[in-house]
C-alpha cells in the first residue's frame, strides 16, 4: 500500500486573529501561531509562574514610563506568526495597541524548562527573523539567564535567521537591556 502525505493547513495571522474573535478557541487556552502553524504553550508550574511575574515586574522598573512590559501577550511578528512570549518590551502605553498587536518589541523573554530546546532553536530562530534585537531565555534548568543578541541570516535556522550573540549568565551576575542600557539587573532576581 502506497504511503499517504498529509496534509497540513499554514494558518495567517489574520485568520488566527479571526478564529480568536469568533470564540473559536476555549477560555485559557493556551495558544501561539508560530510560522503559520497552532502551538500548545507549556503548562505553567509555580517556578514558570513565579520567573514571569519576577522578570515583568524587573523589566517594567528597568525600563520605566514610555514602555509596556507585557506578559503573556500575543505579539504580531510576521503574516504568519503571533507568539505570546512569556514577557515582551514594546514602545508605547497599552492604550496604544488596543486595536492591534505591537508588532516591534525591543526585549522578548521566554521562562523555560520542559520548552528549553524548542526556545532556544525555534523561538530564536522566529524572534530573530522579526528582527527582535534582544531574546533572553530564563533557563530554569540550570538556573541561568540566556542572552542573545545581534540577529543574523543563518541558513541552516528553522527559520533562516539566528542571534550571533548567545550570552549565559549566572545568578551572580549583572545585566542590562539594550533598551534601558543604563540600568544594572541582577541575573538572581529573575529567577524564582
Amino acid at each position: 500500500m502506497p504511503r499517504q502525505t498529509l496534509q497540513m493547513k499554514r494558518w495567517k495571522r489574520v485568520e488566527y486573529e479571526r478564529l480568536v474573535d469568533r470564540g473559536v478557541f476555549e477560555p485559557g487556552d493556551r495558544l501561539e501561531l508560530i510560522d503559520g502553524l497552532l502551538l500548545v504553550s507549556e503548562p505553567q508550574s509555580s517556578p514558570h509562574y513565579t520567573a514571569i511575574r519576577l522578570v515583568e515586574r524587573v523589566l517594567a522598573r528597568a525600563f520605566g514610563e514610555g514602555w509596556d512590559v507585557r506578559a503573556q501577550a500575543p505579539i504580531a511578528l510576521d503574516d504568519a506568526s503571533e507568539p505570546e512570549p512569556d514577557v515582551a518590551v514594546v514602545r508605547g502605553a497599552p492604550r496604544d495597541y488596543s486595536t492591534s498587536h505591537p508588532a516591534h518589541p525591543v526585549l522578548v523573554v521566554e521562562v523555560a524548562a520542559s520548552s528549553l530546546d524548542f526556545d532556544r532553536e525555534h523561538k530564536a530562530s522566529l524572534y530573530a527573523r522579526a528582527r527582535c534585537p534582544e531574546y533572553w531565555i530564563v533557563n530554569l534548568l540550570d538556573r541561568v539567564l540566556e542572552v542573545q543578541r545581534e540577529p543574523t541570516p543563518e541558513p541552516s535556522a528553522p527559520y533562516g535567521w539566528d542571534y550571533a550573540v548567545v550570552d549565559v549568565l549566572s545568578p551572580a551576575d549583572q545585566v542590562s537591556t539594550l533598551g534601558a542600557p543604563a540600568i544594572q539587573i541582577a541575573v538572581g532576581d529573575l529567577l524564582p
